[in-house]
């Protein structure tokens, strides 16, 4: 089916697609950034990042920002602009569409997940992330949740023949 992002930026997601690339969308980001602190937006981000990166395997992540975000989403989570701004019709306003690699989610997680009393200075989400402790424990949830919704597919699977 595609993603959201492939009504405006196509050319430019089958670049990444032709390329091994195995590609996530996150939508519909409105989140008042004022009044969430950044260990929720962080919390968030953080558990979407290990639902498609390491349950899914995705290996970059796509969104469309109003232009104005571009400077935030580029500080706080390492997200770069790889297409021009375009008027996206679904929410009548402009676009850009914005990629990040999961290793370098992964590298800033690494480095600084969990430890926000230290991070003076770091402007990013990534000190506001889960602990590694913490992202074992929500991986490992999240790992099961999937295997429990499959066990109905599977199940079906099984009683029409089919395995």
């Amino acid at each position: 089916r595609g993603l959201s992002a492939d009504e405006l930026y196509k050319d430019e997601l089958d670049v990444l697609r032709q390329g091994g690339c195995k590609l996530c969308e996150f939508t519909r980001l409105a989140v008042d950034v004022v009044n969430v602190s950044k260990p929720v937006l962080a919390g968030l981000f953080h558990t979407a990042y290990l639902y498609a990166g390491e349950v899914h395997a995705c290996t970059f992540c796509v969104i469309e920002v109003n232009p104005r975000h571009v400077p935030f989403y580029r500080r706080a989570l390492k997200f770069e602009p790889i297409g021009p701004e375009r008027t996206n019709l679904r929410v009548n306003a402009p676009a850009v569409l914005l990629c990040a690699s999961f290793d370098s989610i992964a590298e800033g997680l690494k480095t600084y997940g969990g430890q926000h009393e230290l991070a003076t200075g770091e402007r990013s989400l990534f000190p506001w992330g889960f602990s590694p402790k913490e992202e074992a424990g929500i991986l490992d949830r999240l790992r099961a949740l999937e295997a429990k919704a499959a066990e109905p597919v599977r199940a079906a699977g099984e009683a029409s023949g089919r395995r």
